[in-house]
């Protein structure tokens, strides 16, 4: 690709242009701005190209030889990337009259490549700083055959029908306003019923569980994350402080500290623990502009947070405990396919070799305990201790990080809290943090792409439309929907003077599980006819036998 722009564009210059898991980028310095037209003029190069089959050869040679090289190229970008390697000696390719600076493998010619296309351009700065320069990014993919190609594209095209910012705005979810700010969430009537409904299945899940609910402020003072060790190992994502009163304050980038501070407020007995306290709490961290991406990527969120206090001989059991609260959770929401992950000691951690071993030991010994299987996940622990990552896997197969567990013998030391053991001596608890959902904005996201936004009946905002053929209807419409409403579901009903088709195509484009049709039979006979947003008519049925469905429906959360 980058090729076959070189030759249509000669005055582009080269920056970077990695493989990922879907295929390849690569990014450009070019004074325009690539169009369709343009992604089109260059596949059709990049054939050319492939039918050329030129070899892709190899070559080892000094860094100082390379840097020469790329200079008299005017490929500044390569010039800069190579003044930080710190080999003596650097890989080129080279294919027909085009030499790039690579590690390779590389196949052996270019007529090996036989399906691929061009997917999309989108800007990018140059290293990933906002600082540096707009360069222009052209998205491509490769396959080993068309058929494989047009599997991929048409999983794309899947992506796109279910793109939670899509169907956010048709469904009159949520929105993101420019002159509110980027990555500021604001949840519209029908998605707050939706984060209403999760959140209350939730609390009632934790206080089933032994969770004592919390609430905490959004701002404390700055010396608080410094005892945390927020503002050492944290600070590039946390925002500026704010004086108050000659007071620096900083807005809150976790709950942890809040916690801390509950449990210090009384005198803990070896008896008491563990003390499991949970919130819904919402923090805000600093994210560059360019990784904002809808739900799934904000500056401010609620996390499902939670801290549990124990011995140390309880980890394992309390780990296993919220192992399976968390896979009940995510059953319960939909997903039944997950990948486990054990994170481990960053380059840059707080406390003992020895404290991160046991705490990893502990995590192991649950994970299998438990019987999952596992990957480790080598320096991705967060700065006070080593975690489980579990990602979900939606109905398309895509991963999701949702759930972590984390244990923290650092924390404890850092704000000295203690407990009261059996011997009467004062002694050190460990602290878990846990969040199952992870945020409810990037889970609602994930929900969002997973149904494809026809959610099951339990979280549908709407979960009955009443629809009149009629204006003379329209009364035993009202009084339905009354005794729907009086059951706890959630409906509505359009006595529009529309035809009864318009009505339906209306409530089936909103994705209401029930629409019941009311007409002449239906009054005379006091029943109702229903019809399933799939378009499957069910029924007739009593009012009160459907509200017996619908409720079971919605107690069973299918």
């Amino acid at each position: 690709m980058a090729h076959a722009v070189k030759e249509l564009f000669p005055d582009a210059r080269l920056a970077i242009g990695p493989a990922t898991d879907e295929g390849f980028y690569y990014d450009f310095d070019i004074d325009r701005t690539f169009t369709p037209e343009d992604l089109y003029l260059i596949e059709k190069k990049m054939s050319e190209i492939i039918n050329r089959n030129n070899p892709f050869v190899c070559k080892v040679i000094p860094r100082e030889e390379a840097v020469k090289l790329f200079r008299e190229k005017g490929e500044t970008y390569k010039v800069e990337l190579l003044h930080e390697i710190t080999d003596e000696n650097v890989t080129l390719y080279q294919e027909g009259d085009f030499v790039d600076l690579c590690r390779g493998p590389h196949i052996e010619s270019a007529g090996q490549v036989k399906a691929f296309k061009l997917l999309s351009v989108a800007g990018a700065y140059w290293r990933g700083n906002e600082k540096n320069k707009m360069l222009q990014r052209i998205y491509g993919t490769a396959f080993t055959d068309e058929k494989d190609l047009k599997k991929y594209l048409d999983f794309l095209e899947e992506v796109k029908k279910r793109d939670h910012r899509r169907l956010g705005k048709e469904l009159e979810l949520f929105s993101i306003g420019e002159e509110i700010g980027a990555g500021l969430i604001i949840w519209h009537p029908n998605g707050a019923l939706i984060r209403r409904t999760i959140e209350e299945f939730w609390l009632n899940e934790h206080y089933r569980a032994g969770y004592k609910i919390l609430y905490t402020p959004h701002i404390a003072k700055l010396d608080l994350w410094k005892k945390s060790g927020h503002l050492d190992f944290y600070r590039e994502n946390m925002y500026s402080p704010m004086e108050i009163e000659g007071v620096d304050y900083e807005i809150k980038p976790m709950n942890c500290p809040f916690h801390i501070h509950v449990y210090k407020s009384s005198l803990r007995s070896y008896k008491e623990l563990p003390i499991k306290y949970a919130e819904l709490g919402t923090v805000y961290r600093y994210e560059r502009s360019g990784v904002l991406h809808g739900l799934l990527r904000v500056r401010g969120f609620t996390q499902d947070d939670a801290h549990i206090f124990c011995r140390e001989d309880q980890i394992e059991d309390e780990v296993l405990n919220v192992l399976d609260f968390t896979l009940y959770v995510l059953k319960t929401f939909g997903f039944k396919q997950y990948d486990t992950y054990l994170s481990t000691r960053p380059e840059h951690y707080v406390g003992t070799p020895e404290s991160w071993e046991r705490a990893t030991n502990a995590l192991k010994n649950a994970l299998e305990l438990k019987g999952l299987s596992y990957d480790i996940d080598p320096g991705e622990g967060v700065f006070y201790g080593p975690k489980i990552d579990i990602k979900v896997k939606d109905v398309l197969n895509r991963p999701w990080q949702c759930s972590t567990i984390q244990v923290d013998f650092n924390n404890p030391e850092r704000f000295d809290i203690t407990y009261r053991g059996s011997e009467d001596k004062e002694q050190r608890p460990i602290m878990i943090h846990r969040a199952l959902m992870g945020s409810l904005e990037r889970f609602f996201g994930i929900l969002i792409e997973h149904y494809a936004g026809a959610f099951p009946v339990w979280l549908a905002p709407l979960q009955v439309k009443v629809l009149t053929i009629a204006k003379r209807h329209n009364d035993y419409a009202r009084n339905l929907t009354e005794k729907l409403k009086s059951e706890e579901i959630r409906a509505e009903s359009d006595l529009e003077n529309e035809k009864i088709g318009y009505k339906i195509r209306n409530a089936t484009v909103m994705k209401v599980p029930y629409l019941v049709i009311i007409g002449d039979r239906e009054v005379s006979e006091g029943n109702i006819t229903v019809r399933k947003r799939t378009g499957e008519n069910i029924g007739p049925f009593t009012i009160d036998k459907f509200i017996r469905i619908i409720k079971k429906e919605i107690d069973s959360k299918q």
